[in-house]
């Protein structure tokens, strides 16, 4: 077999499919959406001419993209962008990747709030600001403040609301409720670091911000932060709904009854697990 012959699509995609088979649960979406990135043109091309030969330059860089994904780094990071919420969304090393099982969130904020209503709605620890960018595209007459500790985040979702024209949307850099003292919400989201220090989970997410993720032994610190705050500025009648680990729902509705708040509710995600946690403040 000539050089020539190693470089057809065909021949360069069979090859990756088979490297990437330990490394990916889908090993063939990875290497097309990989050799599409490289060659700049749709996924259908590779379809319509498998015969077609890349040139060196561009099998390099294929190769070079390859070789990153066989070392665990994820494919958005790679290519630069994840979709969520029907949103092409730009993401970096400085931010989570978006998960699908996020969207059980923002499905469980638009359905408390009413699709005229002109709320005050707030994000803490927007990260690429996949969720505060989903309620401001579906809610146009609310106001969404993001918050995050992150400098190289917030520039991440500045990008992601500018490139969709959002308006509604504005960042704030903090520490949870810090940057918001002394205002009020209607709602308040959060999907905050819910990984236990230590737990095996974070050598495959190597590539994603530690801060983002891990929440001290138990995983639950910034539960416990989101507790104690969110009732100083959430309306009495509000809701806060917390994203968390699948095992931690039980001992997220301790810590937010201990902090006073009421009818607490969890929500299983679309796989059945439990997710998300609703709660209403509690006293005054």
């Amino acid at each position: 077999m000539s050089q020539e012959d190693d470089r057809r699509i065909d021949l360069i995609l069979g090859d990756a499919v088979t490297r990437l088979a330990d490394a990916s649960d889908s090993p063939r979406l990875d290497a097309e959406l990989l050799l599409c990135h490289s060659i700049d043109l749709p996924r259908s091309y590779l379809f319509a001419h498998p015969e077609d030969v890349l040139d060196n330059t561009t099998f390099e860089r294929f190769d070079a993209l390859l070789r990153r994904r066989l070392d665990g780094e994820p494919m958005a990071y790679i290519m630069g962008s994840k979709e969520f919420w029907s949103h092409e969304l730009l993401v970096s090393p400085a931010t989570l990747v978006p998960r699908p099982e996020t969207e059980l969130l923002v499905d469980l904020a638009l359905r408390e709030i009413p699709r005229k209503a002109q709320w005050k709605i707030l994000e803490l620890g927007t990260g690429s600001g996949a969720i505060a960018v989903a309620l401001a595209a579906e809610r146009l007459m609310c106001e969404i403040t993001a918050v995050d500790i992150s400098d190289a985040a917030l520039g991440v979702a500045r990008q992601n609301a500018r490139q969709l024209e959002l308006s509604n949307i504005t960042f704030a850099h903090g520490s949870w409720c810090e940057p918001v003292r002394g205002r009020q919400f209607d709602i308040i989201v959060s999907n905050p670091p819910y990984v236990r220090a230590g737990d095996d989970a974070l050598t495959k997410l190597r590539y994603e911000p530690l801060e983002a993720l891990a929440a001290g032994a138990d995983g639950l610190d910034a539960v416990r932060a989101l507790a104690a705050e969110c009732g100083q500025v959430l309306k009495s009648d509000g809701v806060l709904l917390i994203e968390h680990g699948a095992d931690q729902c039980e001992d997220v509705a301790a810590i937010l009854a201990a902090a006073g708040w009421t009818d607490i509710l969890n929500h299983a995600d679309f796989a059945g697990h439990p997710r998300v946690t609703a709660a209403r403040r509690g006293g005054t």
